[in-house]
């Protein structure tokens, strides 16, 4: 038998390089954590508008205070109706995301999480909305915070003291494995870029949470 003749082997081609996720067009779920203060509203609200894909801005003082009669403010003192106002608000932003992530539209929360509080913060969050939740903390300085605090008006604003005992405790994230980023010298659209940055590496190794 002839054998045909012999030929050039090529080589197999090498397997494409990974590429770098791309956190402006991927469908996603974030929630942004900070005290009052921080900007959370401001910079959710503008990652929202210049995404390149369907996006929704999910604020759960908003929500709460969809509550007009019998409205219960913890300005006016921490009761069990302010907890169960929260917690319904909670639960009506996370069935909101689910709704929005299953027509394939992002979302962006924010929320006041504290790290000392894993069942109802972190832990909560994530059984609301599920568990390809990205959460990054916003946390500037204390003398920031205070300066933006100043500027709000209504129930929204708190006590300069208050604003320290909240920004005290949001200092536990450090250390907890969370992104944060300090947006004390960043504008809102250099403090969407840095979220845009941070997004992508946590669609490459989601933090462990």
């Amino acid at each position: 038998m002839q054998l045909p003749p012999g030929g050039p082997v090529t080589a197999p081609s090498a397997p494409p390089a990974p590429s770098t996720p791309d956190a402006t067009t991927a469908t996603l779920a974030v929630l942004l954590i900070g005290p009052a203060g921080a900007g959370k509203t401001s910079v959710a609200k503008f990652w929202a508008d210049h995404r390149r894909v369907p996006t929704a801005h999910i604020s759960l003082d908003d929500v709460r205070e969809w509550v007009r009669s019998g409205f219960a403010d913890p300005q006016s003192g921490w009761n069990d109706n302010s907890e169960a106002q929260y917690r319904l608000a909670r639960r009506t932003c996370g069935f909101a995301a689910r709704n929005f992530l299953a027509n394939g539209i992002s979302c962006i929360l924010d929320d006041a999480v504290f790290p000392d509080r894993p069942v109802v913060g972190l832990g909560g969050w994530k059984r609301h909305v599920g568990p390809g939740l990205l959460p990054v903390v916003l946390l500037p300085g204390l003398e920031i915070v205070l300066e933006r605090n100043a500027e709000r008006t209504g129930n929204r604003r708190l006590t300069d003291e208050e604003v320290a005992r909240i920004h005290g405790r949001m200092a536990g994230w450090y250390g907890s494995g969370l992104p944060i980023i300090d947006n004390s010298q960043l504008d809102v659209p250099a403090t969407a870029r840095v979220l845009d940055d941070i997004l992508a590496r946590s669609i490459a190794s989601p933090p462990k949470w």
